[in-house]
């Protein structure tokens, strides 16, 4: 499945980055080597199609963890943003802000957006599974939320078994 605004395809290496987490934290994608990634980005905290997706990930994070997973949340909010959206809705994902947009860019989901007849830019919710080399195995490009968690999990367990 090759996506022509991404700039990568499937079994090539994962850009790497550094951002900082809801806490502070600095947090590398190479401190995840040897884990599955299920890195996803979604344009903003505490709207709801992301309350869905952060939610839905929160609920199926023991399943996850249970198969070597880690779960990665990624949008250009700030972590303060980030910290008020995880204490209302109780989220246990770790989400990760790029106000600058860099990891957006590099993952090629910063891209013009239209609604209501205006274009701008903005995140294309997007989600991609890295497996313990490093190596993007899949990738899906504008989501849906419904059901889209469930459907991550079974497609990390498929990869993990093949």
């Amino acid at each position: 499945m090759v996506q022509k605004h991404i700039p990568f395809n499937t079994m090539e290496k994962a850009p790497l980055f550094t951002l900082f987490d809801t806490d502070g934290n600095e947090l590398s994608l190479k401190e995840f080597a040897g884990k599955w990634v299920v890195l996803y980005f979604y344009p903003k905290d505490n709207t709801p199609g992301c309350i869905i997706e952060a939610t839905g990930f929160t609920k199926f994070l023991p399943e996850f963890t249970e198969i070597n997973t880690v779960i990665l949340g990624v949008s250009p909010d700030s972590q303060a943003s980030h910290q008020r959206f995880r204490e209302k809705k109780q989220l246990e994902v770790r989400l990760l802000s790029d106000p600058d947009h860099t990891v957006l860019k590099q993952y090629g989901v910063w891209r013009p957006k239209k609604m209501f007849g205006k274009e701008f830019l903005g995140v294309v919710r997007s989600t991609f599974i890295i497996d313990p080399a490093g190596l993007v195995r899949h990738i899906w490009d504008k989501v849906k939320v419904t059901n889209h968690v469930e459907t991550v999990l079974e497609t990390v367990k498929t990869l993990q078994n093949s």
